[in-house]
């Protein structure tokens, strides 16, 4: 790659990366004041020089087409009927200790390859109290879980119970 590719993918990347930058500054601090958004917009961009050369920024403006709308609703659902069914399973388990606990570590296979998907992945199934991801295998496309109430043994049934749910709508964001 010729300098002058290396400088225009810099360039590229960085409004992304910047942009990026000061939603999280905005969502941390959670302050609309004039100082805060001026002093958000430098740490922003100093940081969006920072790391726009280590790689690829997925850019911001890509939430605005319609067609990734459904596959973010979808995701959102999934996610948060995920959380809300299983605490009230876990909040069940507790109030009835004579349950059966199935607890211990899984592997599942999982659909996503790029960096981005496997950690959506992991940090959306970790958001769920029934199974946090504990490791995971690039080269053999595996996650490992650990799990409260783990689903009966089976490659299908393991990744339907845990990561399939997440990853189909995910998937369909991503791999447009």
């Amino acid at each position: 790659m010729g300098l002058g590719s290396a400088r225009r993918s810099l360039l590229r990347r960085y409004p992304a990366a910047a942009l990026w930058s000061y939603a999280v500054w905005n969502l941390l601090t959670w302050t609309a004041t004039a100082e805060n958004l001026l002093v958000g917009a430098g740490v922003a961009m100093l940081v969006a020089g920072a790391i726009a050369g280590t790689g690829e920024v997925a850019p911001p403006w890509r939430l605005l087409d319609p067609r990734r709308w459904r596959g973010l609703v979808r995701l959102a659902a999934v996610e948060v009927w995920s959380i809300a069914r299983e605490n009230v399973k876990l909040a069940y388990r507790i109030w009835a200790p004579s349950r059966p606990i199935a607890s211990g570590m899984v592997t599942a296979p999982t659909q996503a390859r790029s960096d981005g998907e496997l950690a959506t992945v992991g940090l959306a199934t970790s958001l769920i109290v029934d199974n946090q991801i504990i490791d995971l295998d690039r080269t053999s496309h595996r996650l490992q879980f650990h799990g409260v109430a783990l689903p009966p043994p089976g490659d299908d049934n393991v990744r339907d119970a845990i990561n399939g749910p997440l990853e189909r709508p995910l998937l369909s964001i991503t791999r447009r």
